[in-house]
């Protein structure tokens, strides 16, 4: 079955860390771009991140929203088929819902992913004291 499985959400005080994982079933993720996105409560959903494929023109450059630039790093485990997002030093106001996309077809412009070929499911991150 073709999908991306996200993991790793959860509730941190400001300040701490989470690590946000997006495993990819029946296709090969570093072929593909990849974007992260978050959705806040009452908020349209908004780029967050995005990583060009290796295979890419721009070949596997990774691009961030001003928001979280510096905070925020997406990195690629080809072995395990996984793409993550290393979130530091949270805010409230990166409390949102987190989900992953991915396109072989896709690309970067900027921090924003044009992917829509897969998306994940979605995991909650909340940073509240």
């Amino acid at each position: 079955q073709l999908q991306l499985v996200e993991s790793g959400g959860g509730l941190v005080q400001p300040g701490g860390s989470l690590r946000l994982s997006c495993a990819a079933s029946g296709f090969t993720l570093d072929y593909y771009a990849i974007g992260w996105f978050r959705q806040a409560p009452g908020k349209e959903r908004e780029g967050v991140a995005c990583a060009s494929s290796s295979i890419s023109n721009s070949g596997n450059t990774t691009n961030y929203a001003d928001a979280v630039k510096g905070r925020f790093t997406i990195s690629r485990d080809n072995a395990k088929n996984t793409v993550y997002l290393q979130m530091n030093s949270l805010k409230p106001e990166d409390t949102a819902v987190y989900y992953c996309a991915a396109d072989d077809l896709g690309f970067c412009s900027a921090y924003v992913c044009y992917c829509n070929s897969y998306w994940g499911q979605g995991t909650q991150v909340t940073v509240s004291s």
